[in-house]
């Protein structure tokens, strides 16, 4: 795609190199050589791509907004961009649909080093203005590391054995046991969201207290999330008995935590209303909480169950928890299902706090509301002195 570009519109370095007219390939390169790429400006940002190819798109999952978005080419160049408005503290991941010889693939940005990776490889991301990696992700050379300890717990309710890693912390308590965080899909919180930094980060600094945080693994995990009895089953009968036989944990549900992503957010709420109180506390994000009337109503039939027991629950909601931390990525296509969960914990009496990134479906918008997140839920104050999101 050709186009002449409206110099007006352009971020100034752009403006600044095609003035003078179409520029010279020495040109080209001294920009790119100059500057970080996506140029980044409050309010927007502009994405640059440089090759003789027949097209280039932006394939973002951004809800609301077209998944592919053209590029423009610069006449007489071999040089695209795309100028895209993003509000402040956007972050969005992002991948290039680049085509030539008839034929499209999609590939990372190669003039933006900046990587999230996942379960299924690995996205470009755009750090919008005033979006800022939290510092308590980062290693910190001051903060003692806490221990995983690699374990096999066998499950008479899931037919099977299910492997996981326990987090036990540099630090003890000032007195008394630990408390307990229990996580769905754990290695992945452990490989794509820095999990064990995040607490050896918290706890170092006095955010969060030291606790002993168990990191699951699934098994057949659409199974086993999805509204699963036996899995409520195995976290409440097998899985938190036989940590608290092992290490010195507050054996009452104001110790307890349960958390998780995605499916895995379902399966925490399902699991605290099969015996509402065990845990006192819910960490969920972004979950697929699907129910007729959600916006989503052509959902996978691998979700019926969890369509059934969120039907269920909105008619007649449980006090499942004492508090809930709820959080979505605005620019996800759950975020209708999620705000509309926060009016059905209230009425079932729960402390509900609710956060809404610039941010998407993935890991690292999950990691960033942590900071967030764990220090309400493990505060010391008491819950009547919390208001409600």
């Amino acid at each position: 795609m050709t186009n002449r570009p409206d110099v007006t519109s352009l971020p100034p370095a752009l403006r600044r190199l095609v003035a003078g007219g179409p520029p010279d390939a020495s040109a080209v390169q001294a920009f790119l050589d100059r500057h970080t790429f996506p140029l980044v400006e409050e309010g927007r940002c502009t994405f640059v791509y440089r090759g003789d190819v027949e097209g280039v798109a932006l394939r973002h999952w951004i809800q609301g907004l077209p998944a592919t978005q053209p590029f423009h080419r610069i006449d007489g160049t071999d040089l695209w961009f795309l100028v895209l408005e993003l509000p402040e503290g956007s972050r969005v991941e992002y991948k290039l649909e680049v085509t030539e010889s008839g034929g499209s693939s999609l590939m990372e940005d190669p003039l933006n080093p900046l990587r999230a990776r996942d379960p299924f490889g690995a996205n470009s991301v755009c750090h919008a203005h005033g979006y800022q990696v939290p510092d308590w992700t980062r290693p910190d050379p001051e903060a003692p590391r806490g221990m995983l300890t690699e374990r096999s717990l066998r499950s008479r309710f899931l037919a099977g054995a299910r492997r996981l890693s326990v987090y036990t912390p540099a630090e003890r308590p000032n007195s008394g046991p630990y408390p307990l965080l229990v996580v769905h899909d754990g290695p992945d919180f452990l490989r794509y969201s820095a999990l064990r930094t995040v607490l050896d980060n918290l706890i170092h600094r006095r955010i969060i207290p030291p606790l002993l945080a168990a990191m699951i693994e699934p098994g057949e995990r659409l199974e086993e999330y999805a509204a699963s009895v036996a899995h409520a089953r195995f976290l409440m009968e097998e899985l938190v008995p036989s940590l608290e036989k092992r290490h010195p944990l507050i054996r009452a549900s104001r110790g307890r935590c349960l958390m998780g992503a995605s499916l895995g957010a379902v399966a925490s709420l399902h699991a605290a209303t099969q015996a509402p109180g065990y845990f006192a506390r819910l960490l969920l994000q972004s979950g697929p909480f699907v129910f007729p009337g959600a916006g989503r109503d052509t959902h996978s039939s691998a979700l019926d169950p969890v369509a059934r027991f969120m039907t269920h629950f909105r008619s007649a909601p449980v006090r499942a928890a004492d508090q809930v931390f709820l959080t979505c990525g605005a620019y996800e296509s759950l975020v209708r299902q999620n705000r509309a969960l926060v009016p059905v914990l209230q009425r079932a009496g729960m402390d509900v706090r609710y956060v809404e990134a610039l941010d998407g479906h993935n890991w690292e918008n999950w990691r960033d509301r942590l900071g967030e997140g764990l220090p309400w839920l493990f505060a010391t104050a008491p819950p009547a002195q919390r208001t409600h999101a």
